[in-house]
């Protein structure tokens, strides 16, 4: 029986490379535990970053046959994407090993430090960035465990998206981690502090969603809400500690005077100025909750604006890659209708056109998501924009194929909207060429899938 993280030394993590298996995977090595993993995509002879990084910090890694599994693992690690055919998963049980999924062991990891736990449905890794990088440009030597590496730590050749702080447990050590409700495990923690951003319809209805969020309210000591979000406000517990970014919806920590200027954003917290390399009235509002946590801390608000004009970003998070003849190339994680449409919506000041690319993920949650793809797309487009869409990325498994990216397009066609199908996604450049002006931005957006790396950068190259 595994109910602390005392409760083991040699872990083994099947499907290590995931973002959010290989953050734990590096906290607990931080921690002194011997830890080692395997992933389908470590095949023999084919390079591989996220192993390289992860064996440069002493985790062993293995192929996914079953060998990296031995009598001296003493508990197994798995995701909800590993399903019960893995043959390691049936060598585990057969051994008779303790099994653990992802979301229990970082809530076992929250148990043991005070922890401020950020949720929501859109937001949560760069939210998480930020306020880890408030807490450490303050000095109180946080931890932080999240899905998406930090410009700043990958600066250091690790993969980022973890860290082992050196603050004292009790007296100012703080872990920041990025809780996920999609797979509703954002119910197993119960943190000193939780953090609502917002609740919009994403992986499951609205109705199931803030039942999800009611129990993290209920499990967090302090509670902190967006109250210019009209469900996230519904979960209010103190007005004060709240933040908001409509002057309409009064909270003690209020945003005011947003102003754009290309990639950069500034605007007013509480009277104080803050300035951030970000686009997009998304990014303030989650700069916003940051520092209003922050401050809860003991953090000076002008602390936090110090802090946050150093903050250089997560990876694929709005990520510029630069300009080449008169086009910007943006790289984005987006994957839901609110994050899409804010993601085309933050490159607008920036240029007359924007020529988005979005590649779905899943086909159950395509079809799940369609109208509301189709409405807040449509919804932020310009008369100039276009959207672009490659077909559906499938990650494996059982599934129905019954929807097809184009079938977005096409609903969107009907719309007026500007909107173009290239299946094959290696077509898109190719397809898109003449489309370019000399100034325009090209958007690209897009999830779950490992290789969109890659394939931005083959953009960049061949732009």
């Amino acid at each position: 029986m595994i109910s602390s993280v005392n409760d083991f030394q040699n872990p083994f993590f099947i499907g290590i490379a995931g973002s959010g298996m290989s953050a734990i995977a590096q906290y607990l090595k931080g921690m002194g535990k011997k830890v080692s993993g395997s992933d389908r995509f470590f095949i023999e002879g084919k390079y591989n970053e996220t192993k390289e990084k992860l064996e440069a910090e002493g985790i062993h890694c293995f192929l996914q046959n079953g060998e990296g599994i031995t009598t001296a693992t003493d508990l197994v690690v798995i995701s909800t994407a590993i399903e019960d055919t893995v043959a390691e998963l049936q060598k585990a049980k057969a051994l008779n090993l303790p099994v653990i999924k992802r979301a229990e062991l970082l809530a076992l990891i929250a148990k043991s430090k005070k922890t401020i736990a950020v949720g929501g449905t859109s937001g949560k890794s760069t939210t998480t960035a930020m306020l880890f990088e408030i807490l450490e440009y303050a000095g109180l030597k946080p931890s932080i465990i999240t899905g998406a590496g930090l410009t700043s730590i990958i600066k250091d050749g690790k993969i980022g998206n973890a860290k082992v702080g050196t603050g004292d447990p009790i007296a100012i050590g703080w872990l920041v981690i990025e809780a996920d409700e999609s797979d509703g495990s954002i119910i197993e923690y119960h943190p000193e502090m939780g953090l609502l951003l917002n609740v919009d319809k994403d992986h499951k209805e609205i109705e199931a969603l803030m039942e999800i969020f009611k129990t993290f309210k209920n499990n967090s000591r302090l509670f902190v809400v967006n109250q210019s979000n009209s469900l996230a406000r519904q979960l209010s517990r103190n007005i004060q500690q709240d933040f908001s970014t409509d002057p309409n919806f009064q909270a003690g920590y209020m945003a005011t005077d947003f102003r754009q200027s290309g990639f950069s954003i500034s605007f007013k917290l509480n009277g104080v100025d803050f300035g951030l390399n970000l686009a997009g009235k998304h990014n303030m509002e989650n700069a916003v909750a940051a520092s209003a946590v922050a401050a809860q801390l003991g953090v000076d608000l002008k602390v936090c604006a110090e802090a946050l004009n150093n903050y250089q970003g997560i990876y694929r998070r709005h990520q510029v890659l630069g300009n080449k003849n008169g086009i910007w190339l943006v790289d984005d994680y987006a994957h839901n209708p609110v994050k899409c449409a804010a993601a085309i919506e933050a490159c607008q000041p920036v240029a007359p056109k924007v020529i988005a690319w979005f590649q779905p993920h899943g086909y159950g949650p395509t079809k799940f998501l369609r109208k509301d793809f189709v409405q807040e797309i449509a919804k932020v487009l310009r008369p100039e924009d276009e959207i672009w869409m490659s077909e559906i990325f499938y990650a494996g498994g059982t599934t129905t194929k019954d929807i097809s990216a184009n079938d977005l397009i096409n609903d969107l066609k009907a719309l007026g909207k500007k909107v173009f199908f290239a299946e094959d996604r290696n077509d898109f450049l190719p397809a898109v060429r003449s489309h370019f002006t000399n100034n325009c931005v090209l958007l690209l957006m897009g999830a779950r899938d490992p290789s969109l790396e890659n394939f931005a950068k083959q953009i960049w190259a061949d732009l």
